[in-house]
């Protein structure tokens, strides 16, 4: 008899060979019924794989994580059955699951095409095939058998996968008449894919190197149910208007420009306003944790990012050398921060006593992106992170971190970030040799993450292996207002900098020690966090930071005289706005500002003049009625120290 622990921690006895459908059957009906994978041992398994020793086992369904990407990763076999229906001879390269959906990449052969046009009649194709209820049959095969197979087939990127995996270790799995190679696992047949909608096609270089063919790749998403569907498809739509790319241009924050560059961001005055008040919102609970600002040049000398190992690391793909008249001497744009703080660290001799060091700078760095790859804000060559190195005692690494925390979750909460995870990356405890650095050292600085993000109530998530070679971490995965994660604030720990730097401190024994380093960036960099920004809040930003407050509307030119002093008085009390003097009508520059997302529209007029009154609209909400100047004024800051009291 088998124990199986289920995740409630209770232990039932089942006979030897039993699956997850068995385990999941003596649950509930429902849960059988629901059931699309298991989780054995932390080892996704097709539901009706064998179990044949003890063993912790969760069933896995569309609510849980694994269960999707099993549920997905079937849909691409799906739609690999289709493709090769329709499209008699195509070669198959990969098919995956990704965060949402799946995609395949293909060969569909010279002279033939698949656009999006055709997109439909391979879905129509995929339903058909679904309500074929066709079991997915994995069974294990001989390197030789699946050579033979694929030679027959004439797939030849099936056969490229083949030569590095070793016998005994190949798995095909069959569904219908389609046969395919794979690890899996798979949900148990093609019945619970109710809702198809394949996206888009792209181009994909095999295994990614462009040197290599390049594929069509298709990608796609299911769902259980059609509603599903419909919802996910509405999010798409709402995500279009909220592209960080379209809205920047609309609120005319940032633009590009071929000339000077792809990847290289102009920040207009409207955008330069926002990212400004960001940096002056950081800046100051910097000073006030006991930062101290630095600023460091753009570049350095290759010796700089020789020591560091980022010329090892970025230099053949990164900005070539600027050379000077001097011969043999090189600089580098920096691609990182860290060398030169390293260097400003080790400008003088420091004492137990002087640690921590925290030294804090908005610094611009450059990394030469591939084209394809440039997105926007979230992909650029050149962005500026709010990095922070702090040089401390190995005893002081947890009371850091929980500071540096303490700043994160403040920048979270100001910004309205309220769904967040911390993912702990440990290093894997089975190959400690490809990490530095001693094991006592990590073990404390591990045991300090841990710690901290207890001692804080986060919710984390750990990974082994995950870590940095240097050191562990924990980054900050962040769901936006449509549900999507991005990876935002990062603390990291490291022992591999000040070893290359030879950095010391004189310890109380008068023995000289190396600091423990802690990289911290809470935004991660300016560009890509302005980006999130803008698509989670869609253009209406948090009324402390958006770059025009306000916008005062005469009703006609007569009335020019008192806008002007409504708006003095506004900006003596700190509040950013214009006036809107074109001769339009007050209805056209009414829908100007509501297009532009101006929180506050002040509308001006001969009542207005009389009294000393504003008449006042809020994006979104309308007219709010007249009020005094002086109120507006107070009602507004009282705003503002509302929503900063919440972080």
């Amino acid at each position: 008899m088998l124990n199986i622990t289920l995740p409630d921690g209770s232990v039932r006895q089942f006979v030897d060979g039993a699956t997850g459908y068995d385990v999941a059957a003596s649950i509930s009906e429902g849960l059988a019924r629901n059931a699309l994978g298991v989780r054995v041992d932390g080892e996704v398994r097709d539901l009706h794989r064998p179990i044949t020793q003890d063993a912790d086992v969760a069933i896995l369904t569309w609510n849980d994580p694994e269960g999707k990407s099993t549920f997905w990763h079937s849909s691409a076999h799906l739609m690999a059955e289709a493709l090769e229906a329709l499209y008699p001879g195509v070669k198959l390269g990969i098919g995956p699951s990704i965060e949402n959906g799946f995609y395949y990449d293909i060969d569909l052969g010279e002279g033939r095409t698949i656009s999006t046009d055709d997109l439909p009649e391979v879905e129509k194709k995929m339903l058909e095939l679904a309500k074929k209820k066709s079991q997915f049959e994995r069974r294990e095969i001989s390197k030789a058998d699946a050579i033979a197979f694929f030679t027959e087939k004439q797939d030849p990127y099936k056969l490229d996968l083949l030569e590095r995996l070793e016998d005994g270790t190949i798995t095909f799995y069959q569904q219908g008449d389609f046969t395919d190679l794979c690890r899996g696992p798979h949900i148990p047949d093609t019945s619970p894919i109710k809702a198809v909608k394949l996206l888009n096609v792209a181009g994909a270089y095999w295994r990614g190197d462009e040197k290599n063919k390049q594929l069509t790749r298709i990608y796609g998403i299911t769902f259980p149910k059609a509603k599903e569907l419909t919802e996910y498809l509405e999010r798409l739509e709402e995500a279009k208007r909220r592209d960080h790319r379209k809205l920047g241009k609309e609120l005319e924050l940032f633009t590009f420009s071929e000339k000077v560059g792809a990847g290289l961001p102009l920040w207009l005055p409207k955008g330069t306003a926002l990212r400004e008040r960001l940096e002056q919102f950081l800046r100051k609970a910097q000073l006030k944790a006991g930062y101290s600002p630095v600023v460091t040049p753009h570049i350095g000398s290759k010796e700089l990012y020789v020591t560091s190992g980022h010329y090892e690391k970025y230099g053949a793909d990164s900005f070539q050398p600027i050379k000077t008249p001097n011969p043999g001497e090189e600089f580098f744009l920096k691609p990182m921060n860290c060398p030169h703080h390293c260097e400003i660290y080790k400008s003088k001799p420091r004492s137990y006593r002087d640690l921590p060091v925290r030294l804090a700078e908005f610094g611009t760095v450059y990394r030469y992106e591939q084209s394809g790859e440039l997105h926007g804000l979230t992909r650029v060559r050149g962005f500026t992170q709010d990095d922070a190195h702090i040089f401390c005692r190995p005893d002081q690494v947890k009371e850091e971190f929980l500071k540096v925390i303490d700043i994160v979750l403040y920048v979270l909460r100001a910004l309205d970030f309220p769904e967040f995870t911390a993912q702990i990356s440990l290093r894997d405890p089975e190959n400690k040799t490809k990490y530095i650095g001693s094991d006592e050292n990590w073990e404390k600085a591990e045991r300090a993450i841990i710690e901290a993000a207890a001692e804080k109530g986060l919710s984390t998530v750990t990974e082994l292996g995950e870590a940095a070679f240097y050191g562990p971490k924990l980054d900050f995965m962040v769901r936006d207002a449509l549900g999507r994660k991005w990876q935002l604030g990062t603390i990291q720990v490291d022992y591999n900098l000040p070893e290359r730097f030879e950095l010391e401190y004189v310890a109380s024994d008068n023995s000289r020690q190396r600091p423990v380093m802690i990289h911290r960036a809470p935004f991660g960099s300016l560009e890509r966090f302005v980006a999130v920004l803008i698509e989670h809040c869609g253009g209406n930003f948090p009324l402390w930071l958006s770059p025009e407050q306000f916008a005062i509307l005469p009703i006609s030119e007569k009335y020019q005289d008192y806008a002007q002093q409504v708006y003095d008085r506004l900006t003596q009390a700190d509040l950013r706005g214009t006036i809107d003097a074109r001769d339009e009508k007050i209805g056209r520059k009414i829908r100007d500002a509501e297009i532009s997302k101006v929180p506050y529209m002040l509308i001006v007029g001969e009542k207005e003049q009389e009294n000393g009154i504003v008449s006042v609209r809020r994006h979104g909400e309308g007219d709010l009625g007249s009020m005094p100047i002086e109120a507006f004024v107070r009602n507004f800051e009282e705003q503002v120290a509302e929503l900063m009291r919440g972080a």
